[in-house]
């Protein structure tokens, strides 16, 4: 009967830390309350020494673009400026064209950079991330040999 108290209670701790791999088994004869009390408790050890944080950079492509718009349209801008004397002479809606064509294929590069740094910062948020699950782990595995367990992978 204590066999199948201790299986269920790690049966109960495997399903309630599923971002853990690992099983534990009780080594002193813990009962259920102590097996949960103690995996809780390492576990909030492990969260406050290394918190595994899941942040996903997204927005890339639109920010590039708009940023890349708005440089876009003010170089046109700059461009027809340069020659003031014939710039002046074309009406208003050309000039918006000309503005506008030139924002768009500003944006369209800077859509191609904007995605480009994103996945930049995904790879490297994904590194820190697994470095973190990685320590946050180890220190729950301590915490609970400390405390008479055994953690297997």
């Amino acid at each position: 009967m204590k066999i199948l108290a201790h299986t269920l209670a790690v049966l109960m701790l495997l399903l309630s830390t599923s971002a853990l791999a690992v099983t534990v088994i009780p080594l002193k004869g813990q009962t259920s309350q102590a097996i949960a009390q103690d995996t809780s408790a390492c576990q909030s050890q492990a969260n406050a020494q290394h918190p595994v944080q899941s942040t996903v950079p997204s927005g890339g492509r639109a920010k590039g673009a708009a940023t890349a718009a708005v440089a876009g349209a003010t170089a046109a801008e700059v461009r027809g400026r340069q020659h003031e004397n014939v710039y002046d002479q074309i009406d208003d809606d050309t000039r918006q064209d000309y503005r506008q064509n030139h924002a768009r294929s500003a944006a369209a590069a800077g859509a191609v950079v904007g995605a480009s740094r994103q996945r930049q910062a995904r790879r490297q948020n994904n590194a820190a991330s697994e470095q973190s699950v990685t320590a946050n782990n180890s220190v729950y595995s301590s915490c609970l040999q400390q405390r008479g367990y055994d953690v297997l992978p």
